[in-house]
């Protein structure tokens, strides 16, 4: 089978087992290494899944964009042919991808971390950190992070029959 066909039949194949059993089920299945109580909201499946391993408790939110190949490789051909780089990601366990993040080829996200949304990962991440930016850099710790979401309404604070009602009773004044 053809890359491109393969490519189509594996983004049907993840439809529907994500349809069926979830996201996380669907990239383990396309052979993303993934841990336990995880949160996939994006389609993480690369080219090469088999090179993307996700720790326990991670969440990633939508439209995250993770690659493991640098397709500038194909700007370099001569006698011995194109040039490729393919490299593994790692994301640790207890980390939040923000929306719209992307994670380069070779980076590593240590454990209880926190990707800003629109984060460009160029590099690996210590674990313990906040990043955010482009390229993404350290902004602040997991742990400082944590104390300040601590102070924020939780669910025993919600009041209300609805959806809306309960967000509405826990929602920041305008």
């Amino acid at each position: 089978m053809k890359a491109t066909s393969q490519s189509r039949w594996n983004r049907l194949r993840y439809r529907i087992i994500k349809a069926s059993k979830g996201a996380s089920a669907a990239s383990r299945a396309l052979g993303v290494t993934v841990g336990r109580d995880c949160r996939i909201l994006s389609n993480v499946v690369t080219t090469e899944p088999w090179l993307v391993t996700i720790g326990d408790r991670v969440t990633i939110s939508s439209k995250v964009t993770i690659v493991t190949h640098d397709g500038t490789g194909w700007l370099v051909s001569d006698e011995r042919g194109r040039r490729y780089r393919y490299a593994p990601v790692t994301i640790g366990s207890e980390v939040f991808v923000g929306t719209g993040a992307t994670i380069m080829p070779g980076v590593e996200i240590g454990d209880r971390c926190v990707v800003a949304a629109g984060a460009v990962v160029t590099r690996s991440v210590p674990s313990g950190s906040v990043v955010a930016g482009v390229p993404a850099r350290v902004i602040g710790s997991y742990d400082d992070l944590a104390a300040k979401i601590a102070t924020w309404p939780s669910a025993s604070d919600m009041t209300g029959s609805t959806y809306r009602a309960r967000v509405d009773s826990i929602a920041e004044a305008r």
